[in-house]
């Protein structure tokens, strides 16, 4: 007989309109059967790491036609983590798997393997919560970004927003490897210094001290922008456009700026996609999950041989998980945040 455990969650009260609050989200504790019949094709996880990601907010409220649906409300919350396998009806799962993938806000989660796109961790000589970052979604979500949507080349210009994050962090680095000049903003000194010491931007700047981001934008490129990796939207993306060279490209990862804003701004700015001729391209990693074992080859060598730097921000304990995810939207993490549930 399947065993029942008991099962602390994170649900959503309700949608969230204005910005997210701690209390839009409330601990519960339930159970749960850790039981997946043969033949049945769910596997039960232990979940290990939660990762916190801006595009989170944006299932928080009733949203139709999108790459994903709502959370909802008065549900679990899911995202991406690291969990350990405790049982499995799907032949290509084995008890005791490590995996990472879609996974419920809670300490057991029973999931099915394709609807949560689960991948089996192999390489276990690096840290497991890596796989909610670095290794994960916004790795490879920064990998198809810079490779694949901008096309860079050696020694282009090159403007990271929101450059210490998750997925910032790593597009600056991989611009330097191609001897590219690389920009990034953030939201404190603290995180400006990160971005030149230690990962190598050439330069970088607190945007919330430059109240003119075209003067800003003129004073670190001043001949023009050839590649802006744009995570952050809003008056940010409208100073870019007018300083991008010819030929420019944007690619659209995120639009932090506006997730919590009930009436999206505009951007006025738009016609310098044509006289310029910028290829803007917005894009969803879900779509180049076929590329993830080339992006393992690449990064997993980078990492071990010390060519890589990457900062996480751990929150300890499934009911700091709502503090941390909302800590994201105010700038308060320094690198990846991280929930950490279990060690196993």
């Amino acid at each position: 007989m399947a065993k029942e455990v008991s099962n602390k969650q994170v649900i959503l009260k309700n949608y969230v309109t204005g910005y997210l609050n701690e209390s839009d989200m409330e601990l519960k504790n339930s159970t749960i059967k850790l039981d997946a019949p043969k033949g049945s094709n769910v596997v039960v996880l232990k979940n290990l790491y939660l990762s916190c990601d801006p595009y989170m907010r944006t299932r928080m409220k009733k949203i139709e036609g999108s790459y994903i649906d709502s959370f909802t409300a008065g549900s679990p919350i899911t995202g991406y983590g690291v969990a350990k396998v405790l049982e499995s009806g799907d032949s290509n799962f084995e008890k005791g798997d490590i995996v990472w993938g879609l996974t419920g806000w809670e300490e057991y989660s029973i999931v099915t393997p394709t609807q949560s796109t689960l991948f089996k961790i192999h390489d276990k000589d690096v840290p497991l919560s890596y796989y909610t970052g670095i290794l994960g979604m916004p790795g490879m979500t920064a990998y198809i970004g810079f490779y694949e949507i901008c096309s860079p080349k050696m020694g282009e210009t090159v403007y990271i927003s929101a450059a210490s994050g998750a997925v910032g962090q790593l597009v600056g680095q991989f611009a330097k490897m191609l001897g590219c000049y690389v920009v990034g903003s953030a939201g404190s000194k603290e995180k400006v210094d990160l971005l030149k010491s230690k990962f190598g931007f050439d330069e970088a700047f607190n945007y919330k001290e430059e109240h003119d981001l075209d003067a800003t934008f003129k004073r670190y490129f001043p001949d023009g922008i050839d590649i802006y990796f744009e995570n952050v939207g809003g008056k940010m993306l409208d100073a870019v456009l007018v300083n991008m060279k010819l030929h420019g490209r944007i690619a659209v990862c995120g639009m932090i700026s506006q997730y919590n804003l009930e009436t999206t701004e505009g951007v006025h700015n738009l016609f310098c996609l044509i006289t310029k001729r910028i290829r803007m391209e917005g894009f969803i990693v879900f779509d180049h999950y076929h590329l993830y074992p080339k992006y393992l080859e690449m990064i997993i060598p980078q990492i071990k041989d010390g060519k890589i730097a990457y900062i996480e921000d751990v929150a300890e304990g499934l009911e700091n998980a709502p503090n941390a995810l909302v800590g994201l939207f105010s700038g308060r993490n320094v690198g990846k945040q991280v929930v950490m549930i279990s060690r196993e």
